[in-house]
């Protein structure tokens, strides 16, 4: 049955009405924020930052849900096809959404299947490696043996296509060679088999890693950053270390299924903004090696935009492949 023009747009009307309504009342639930990695990892460590902030200024629990595995790609499809409402968050980085998808034959989503949000931080790489390593005094001498036997010094990441994995392939591309590369289902695993010297080395997140450094059981070779880092002030970057050029970070912010109302979205960023530049989520952050960083979700959803262009001509060009 075909309704009159009358009857849809009193539908529409309806619609629009019942979706102001329910932004009026948002949130009277708690909101869960989805960490599609394991726990102990940068992503989960911002996310539980984020919600306990995010759960002052809304003054409604924020939970977190670890969803890990594939790259981020699990818990990052469950929130891609949850209810539009704005009670399902997803934390994830610009790798999860922009350049994981084109490294999946099938990849189960894609960067228009999200709502961004708003930025919340940005964490810089680090090459740690285990203490007393004694083979491992500087970067140089970490690139030498790896030179000297391609495809026998092992190194490990959090996952396939995550910022780590990439700055790993930028990595041999400089210094012109390879590793024994390790996919892990977040950093976790993967400094555990690094302290229990299952692994070489590892590219990280300060933000995971410097727990470990600071109790000694890790040390790090270089910031992967144009300047040093404030909190690890030592820690030379990589072009001090080896006077060649690489820098790789990792950013990180919300997103929402898509279909989301404009208004949930906005009430929802205006309550980020708040959350990330409050001083106890800053001095949280900060402690652990991260940058807090708030916007709009125009302003995430370029940074979003722009990698996936960037995914898209290293596709072309052959250097980046779907496995």
């Amino acid at each position: 049955m075909v309704l009159p023009i009358k009857k849809w747009l009193m539908l529409f009307v309806l619609m629009l009405i019942g979706a102001f309504a329910n932004a009026q009342n948002f949130p009277n639930k708690p909101l869960t924020i989805v960490a599609p990695f394991a726990p102990g990892g940068n992503v989960d460590i911002v996310a539980r930052a984020v919600a306990q902030s995010l759960s002052n200024v809304l003054g409604q629990s924020v939970l977190v849900d670890n969803r890990a595995g594939a790259g981020g790609s699990i818990g990052s499809s469950f929130v891609s096809r949850a209810e539009p409402d704005g009670y399902t968050l997803l934390l994830a980085t610009t790798n999860t959404i922009s350049v994981l998808p084109y490294m999946m034959k099938n990849p189960p989503y894609k960067p228009a299947s999200f709502q961004p949000v708003g930025l919340a931080a940005i964490s810089p790489l680090v090459i740690v490696v285990r203490a007393d390593d004694q083979r491992f005094p500087e970067t140089n001498s970490l690139i030498t043996l790896a030179k000297k036997e391609p495809g026998r010094i092992s190194v490990g990441h959090s996952g396939l296509g995550t910022s780590n994995h990439i700055a790993i392939l930028r990595m041999e591309d400089v210094v012109k060679t390879e590793f024994n590369v390790i996919p892990y289902k977040g950093s976790t695993p993967a400094l555990t088999d690094l302290m229990g010297g299952q692994l070489d080395f590892m590219v990280d997140q300060l933000s995971s890693s410097k727990g470990f450094v600071d109790s000694g059981k890790l040390k790090i070779l270089a910031v992967l950053s144009k300047d040093r880092d404030g909190s690890i002030p030592n820690a030379p970057t990589f072009l001090e270390s080896t006077r060649l050029e690489l820098e790789a970070n990792t950013t990180s912010g919300l997103l929402a299924p898509p279909g989301t109302s404009p208004e949930i979205i906005k009430i929802i960023n205006a309550a980020l903004v708040k959350a990330v530049n409050d001083s106890a989520y800053k001095i949280r952050l900060i402690g652990v090696g991260s940058i807090p960083k708030s916007s709009t979700p125009q302003e995430w959803g370029a940074l979003l935009n722009q990698e996936s262009l960037n995914s898209q001509k290293l596709v072309q060009a052959g250097k980046l492949k779907a496995e």
